[in-house]
């Protein structure tokens, strides 16, 4: 498999930041990193609450006297009463703490308006994209004549990619409507299958609302369509829906797959196969670092749950701070709490600078000769596209690179930015965007806006 750019990216940036440490001029004197959906590792701050709660449960000794505030200790008294050995040391269930499964059970039900959860069907795992795998691997048959196939959106999270990729699927790219803000066409759909026609045999489609990198929230009505597709092509439904609690937008409101699903009724409620993946690593808590996340099924058979069952049970369980992670999450402080009033400053300021950056971010680059980018509803990202010049195209090309990567290594060599391709999560042909990170701290966003417009006014003087 190709050498991923982001890869080269990430591994330029860190050289530059050891020539910077050495004293080597530049004209910046630091990298603003915004290639990873990573809130903290681009400046946002932990909630104290989370950490709070979890240096407690690491370190119980913490909970004698009042140090803490009263709610956290009996959090953390509350968790550590459900592991074994009362520690977080130890081996969970293979599909995660039976009561903290029960609780996510609990937080889905409030989330989907009623629309039951059922804790059997959920399993906890070191990270969304791990509990993808797992599914995918009982979903792809390599021992078929016909290679599997995977309907994917395009542009799409690279690891997705990668994973079905290497467990020799093939993707099967369906295209999101840029001009119409990225919007899911079940036109489109149709179109994809039809071209796998001889090439694959399609199992399953994957869908990923709040979008990666684009941004956009799919309607209702959209999401009936998609959920009718599936049912009439007898696919599986994948619904990556990490980013559900980033959502910016008036008016834009996320509602999960499982929620439409129940409300269409039967016969589709009871028979539409579906995942649907959710992460502490994505939203306010931002907690990449602690690999927790869940997959809720739907509707499957229980001999192939039990085939689940034995692929989760092969790596014992998900770390412990995970799961509490997870449980954070899912029931932070209400009011009346002792935490509630500092938790609600600290999640109101992180939303209030998200919206400000979208805001920012969104009238700088469409300000910039030879950028356009469509409003961002939810997520993490911006995704612009790129006009690049003839030269640029034609140099890039004489370098045995991609236009939007060229544009990505000057970028951080001239400014000390490191975004990301959008060659890396396909595009269409003929067409270039870059991805950077909105998760950041209003100053650094600023200053990431400052030398975007710098570079890039010199950029498009060089190769006019």
């Amino acid at each position: 498999m190709k050498q991923l750019k982001y890869v080269v990216l990430a591994r330029r940036a860190s050289q530059i930041k050891e020539e910077l440490r050495q004293g080597v001029r530049k004209p910046y004197n630091d990298v603003i990193d915004v290639i990873w959906g990573d809130s903290h590792r681009a400046g946002v701050k932990p909630l104290s609450f989370v950490r709070q709660v979890l240096a407690a449960c690491i370190y119980p000794q913490l909970m004698n006297g009042d140090r803490l505030p009263v709610d956290v200790r009996e959090r953390a008294q509350r968790l550590l009463g459900e592991c074994a050995g009362g520690s977080v040391g130890s081996y969970t269930a293979t599909a995660g703490t039976p009561q903290i499964v029960q609780r996510i059970s609990e937080f889905i039900t409030r989330r989907d308006s009623g629309a039951p959860s059922h804790p059997e069907n959920i399993y906890i795992s070191p990270g969304s994209q791990w509990s993808l795998m797992n599914i995918l691997e009982v979903l792809v048959n390599n021992e078929a004549s016909t290679k599997t196939g995977i309907l994917t959106p395009v542009p799409c999270y690279w690891a997705t990619n990668v994973s079905i990729m290497e467990l020799g699927a093939v993707i099967v790219p369906y295209y999101l409507s840029e001009e119409q803000g990225w919007e899911l066409q079940v036109e489109e759909l149709h179109r994809a299958l039809e071209s796998a026609k001889g090439v694959c045999n399609p199992v399953a489609l994957y869908v990923i609302n709040p979008g990666n990198p684009s941004g956009h929230i799919q309607t209702r009505k959209s999401m009936q369509e998609v959920i009718r597709f599936v049912s009439e092509k007898r696919l599986f439904l994948l619904a990556d829906e990490v980013y559900q609690g980033c959502v910016y937008r008036d008016k834009s409101e996320f509602v999960s797959y499982k929620r439409v699903l129940a409300e269409m009724g039967p016969p589709l409620s009871d028979t539409v196969e579906l995942a649907s993946f959710h992460s502490a690593s994505k939203g306010f808590m931002g907690e990449c670092g602690l690999r927790g996340g869940y997959v809720e099924l739907v509707n499957l058979d229980p001999d192939v749950m039990k085939h689940i069952n034995n692929l989760f049970s092969k790596d014992s369980c998900a770390p412990m701070l995970g799961q509490m992670a997870l449980d954070l999450m899912m029931n932070p402080p209400q009011p009346g709490d002792p935490s509630y009033h500092l938790y609600n400053i600290e999640t109101q300021h992180i939303r209030t600078t998200l919206v400000h950056n979208v805001q920012r971010a969104l009238a700088v680059v469409n300000s910039l000769q030879g950028f356009s980018c469509q409003p961002v509803q939810g997520g993490a990202f911006l995704f612009p596209r790129l006009h690049l010049p003839p030269k640029a195209i034609q140099k890039a090309k004489e370098l045995g690179m991609q236009p939007d990567t060229f544009y990505c290594l000057r970028l951080l060599e001239e400014a000390g930015v490191l975004a990301s391709p959008g060659s890396e999560y396909g595009q269409k042909n003929g067409t270039h965007h870059i991805r950077f990170c909105i998760m950041t701290p209003g100053d650094i966003m600023e200053e990431l806006l400052n030398r975007l417009t710098s570079f890039h006014t010199q950029f498009m003087k060089d190769f006019s």
